[in-house]
């Protein structure tokens, strides 16, 4: 199965306007020849600024997050109206600094996904276990509840337009990376997951991306593996020196 490799750059709470628009330019101007598909998520502040740099290139504009309610009385929260309304195209939700760190669960996280989904947003799902999870040998069934419960209610049709991010917790900013075969195992199971629920063809489409102190040394290894179909950036992604040649491995 020819699936199109993704690799996202999550910018997280780094970068001003200005800094921003710098990082947008250098990446257009590297990756117009680029042969996979693209995507920078810069934070709230950023995103007018990057959408008019990246619109009508490569690069696809997305969010790190957004509210699970469409508009209302939700201070500090930013809806799925006004981030279409900016040329946002994708939303990353239930990463894993917004499960740990800000206790989102999986029925919060699914709310947000069906809401995306019905407003013609990509998803980048993100799945992963801890560290204390995985040696207590419960990686793959963290990584399926949190896929099943994530698509929970999400239709067969709508399964295209999501994407899967697998992030084990104990690999991100730690400088551990877990071994492309560790990875590629939880991939193949997380698209048998996927494939208990939407059949064996959809479950070969839907592209899974690795996140996790991925770096352009571990870049062609990873994306070696059958399962491995792209990456989700988070360190490497806020230069253009280290994220772009993650971009454009062969």
């Amino acid at each position: 199965m020819n699936r199109t490799y993704y690799i996202a750059g999550n910018w997280k709470m780094h970068k001003t306007r200005s800094e921003a628009a710098e990082l947008a330019k250098a990446l257009v101007a590297q990756l117009k020849d680029g042969k996979h598909k693209y995507l920078v998520a810069p934070t709230f502040t950023s995103l007018e600024t990057v959408a008019a740099i990246v619109k009508g290139t490569n690069i696809r504009l997305g969010a790190q997050n957004m509210a699970a309610e469409e508009q209302g009385a939700h201070t500090g929260e930013v809806s799925v109206l006004q981030l279409k309304d900016l040329g946002v195209q994708t939303v990353i939700l239930g990463h894993s600094e917004r499960r740990h760190v800000y206790k989102e669960d999986d029925a919060l996280v699914n709310k947000k996904v069906k809401l995306a989904l019905q407003h013609g947003l990509e998803v980048i799902l993100c799945v992963g276990e801890t560290l204390e999870e995985r040696e207590a040998g419960k990686a793959e069934a963290v990584c399926e509840t949190q896929t099943v419960k994530g698509l929970l209610g999400v239709a067969a049709g709508d399964l295209e337009r999501v994407v899967i991010a697998y992030e084990p917790v104990w690999a991100i900013g730690t400088g551990k990376t877990a071994t492309p075969e560790d990875a590629d195992a939880i991939h193949a199971y997380i698209r048998k997951v996927a494939g208990k629920l939407y059949g064996e063809d959809a479950a070969q489409r839907i592209i899974i991306q690795y996140g996790g102190s991925v770096k352009a040394d571990n870049a062609v290894q990873l994306m070696a593996k059958d399962n491995i179909d792209g990456a989700l950036v988070g360190g490497a992604a806020l230069k253009a020196d280290s994220f772009v040649p993650i971009a454009k491995f062969s």
